[in-house]
């Protein structure tokens, strides 16, 4: 099957951005710039700049496969725990 680079839901994609950054910033990939560094929930699409909302720069190019997979891997595991948590009602 071939891969896709298509959004599903193209609105999600700056809370995505988001949760990427955050991530970054909880396994020590980037720094965080100011106190308020994990005020959202969701962020995520791998990408060059860094959000301008409290989060140091990092390039995505510069880091080793399976750090870039630490992150994808983390985000996967909360959407999974969200859409649980929304199938239960909680």
């Amino acid at each position: 099957m071939a891969k896709s680079k298509r959004i599903v839901v193209p609105a999600c994609k700056e809370m995505l951005n988001q949760m990427k950054y955050e991530v970054a910033t909880e396994l020590g990939l980037c720094s965080a710039s100011t106190s308020s560094e994990f005020d959202t929930e969701f962020a995520g699409d791998l990408g060059s700049q860094a959000p301008t909302s409290g989060y140091g720069s990092i390039h995505w190019s510069s880091l080793a496969t399976r750090q870039a997979g630490s992150v994808g891997g983390e985000i996967t595991k909360r959407l999974i725990a969200k859409a649980e948590q929304s199938m239960l009602g909680l």
